[in-house]
């Protein structure tokens, strides 16, 4: 299962973009502020249109799926979520279900499976007002998972979480690319990118500056370059840490 774009251009956001993104893998996005991952990964989404190019969903055009049946592909996680109702934490991820007439036994199974992977499960009662801003993110994050999407885009999903749930969401993101889910994630760490990701797509004023396997795509000369600061890469495959300087 493929989901790819084909030359895309919006604006100045994007400059002839073109991806393969692959199921079963772990897709990094990275590049500085304004290199136009934000706007590719909703490109891919389907919510932004471009002016040129084409986003295309295993060969069909994406433009024509129906609402409901994209939505039940695609799970979308935006950088800034908002929420206009001060909803229970079980209503929001619930609402993950809506693309679905699965049942009440299977949209239940579904919204606690998301609450147990999110550690989610003692605030599944709290009201959203209630909770810190990496709480906020968890249960945002969870009402995506909740609909068993075949494609997960998660826009900078690590912003606002601490260490633990850091690193227990991204053993999640790789657990189910083992189960044939694509998983494409818009980060700003090289570091989890290299340790973490299959692939990396580096981004750099709106062009793909490098696109493979972490450690191709993540050189000390490439990030120099596109990130304008002299980095070291230290450690073993798996456990990289980057320094500066």
């Amino acid at each position: 299962m493929m989901l790819a774009a084909q030359d895309l251009m919006l604006d100045r956001r994007l400059n002839g973009v073109s991806v393969a993104l692959q199921a079963g893998q772990v897709t990094a996005i990275c590049g500085p502020n304004g290199a136009g991952k934000s706007s590719l990964l909703a490109c891919l989404a389907g919510l932004l249109t471009p002016q040129a190019g084409a986003v295309n969903l295993e060969g069909a055009a994406l433009s024509s799926l129906a609402p409901r049946e994209r939505a039940r592909v695609l799970g979308y996680l935006p950088q800034q979520g908002e929420v206009a109702w001060d909803l229970s934490v079980y209503t929001l991820v619930s609402l993950g279900r809506l693309p679905w007439n699965a049942g009440a036994a299977a949209d239940r199974a579904a919204v606690d499976a998301a609450l147990a992977v999110l550690d989610l499960e003692g605030l599944r009662q709290r009201p959203l007002s209630s909770l810190s801003g990496g709480e906020q993110a968890r249960v945002l994050l969870a009402r995506v998972l909740a609909g068993e999407p075949r494609w997960i885009l998660a826009d900078e999903p690590l912003a606002n979480l601490d260490l633990a749930h850091q690193l227990g969401l991204l053993g999640q993101f790789r657990a189910l690319a083992a189960q044939g889910v694509g998983v494409c994630l818009v980060l700003h760490d090289l570091a989890q990118a290299m340790n973490h990701a299959d692939r990396v797509i580096v981004l750099d004023s709106g062009m793909v500056a490098a696109d493979g396997p972490p450690h191709e795509a993540l050189t000390e000369a490439l990030i120099e370059q596109v990130w304008k600061v002299p980095v070291r890469w230290l450690g073993e495959p798996g456990q990289r840490a980057l320094v500066a300087g």
